[in-house]
């Protein structure tokens, strides 16, 4: 977040800039209100673009077996274009390349479910999915297993069929 704070700023200084050269050519000739408003453009059209160029970005630099399961649109007041076309703030991935099963319960899947929002640490939360029953489990700490390997105090979750992260899981 420091980082777009410090480009945005810079990108304000490099408009004042090019006014400020500009003017100079031209010898004063362009009105003084011009420089703030280049400069106050440039900063928002660089959040702006920043804003919408941030899930591509994202998830052009996703590990290889780390799969988008989810996106996540975002509208605020205090951004009146996402009300025209909404951006991509957070989305989730599942790690298809680690999943692990038992051979004793099919029907499960264990993966690790990868939420990534904007200005927020990555986050990594390992489930357990059970296909036929459409449901999922965080295995937060205290998850306890029996001998077999089943789950025994899950808070399970279900799922609608269609779910991206069940689908993901379940037939990879």
């Amino acid at each position: 977040m420091i980082f777009d704070l410090i480009s945005t700023i810079a990108f304000g200084f490099c408009g004042a800039g090019v006014v400020l050269l500009l003017n100079h050519m031209l010898r004063g000739r362009l009105p003084k209100w011009l420089m703030p408003v280049v400069a106050g453009a440039m900063m928002i059209g660089f959040v702006i673009w920043s804003e919408y160029s941030w899930f591509d970005r994202t998830k052009a630099v996703l590990p290889p077996g780390i799969e988008l399961a989810q996106t996540y649109e975002s509208q605020a007041f205090y951004r009146p274009w996402t009300y025209a076309r909404p951006f991509v703030n957070r989305f989730s991935a599942v790690d298809v390349a680690n999943l692990r099963r038992n051979d004793e319960i099919e029907h499960q899947v264990m993966a690790d479910l990868y939420l990534y929002t904007r200005w927020q640490q990555l986050s990594r939360i390992p489930v357990l999915l059970d296909c036929e029953g459409q449901r999922m489990a965080e295995l937060v700490a205290g998850a306890e297993f029996d001998d077999s390997g089943a789950i025994l105090n899950a808070n399970w979750q279900s799922l609608p069929t269609d779910d991206p992260i069940l689908s993901l899981s379940c037939n990879t």
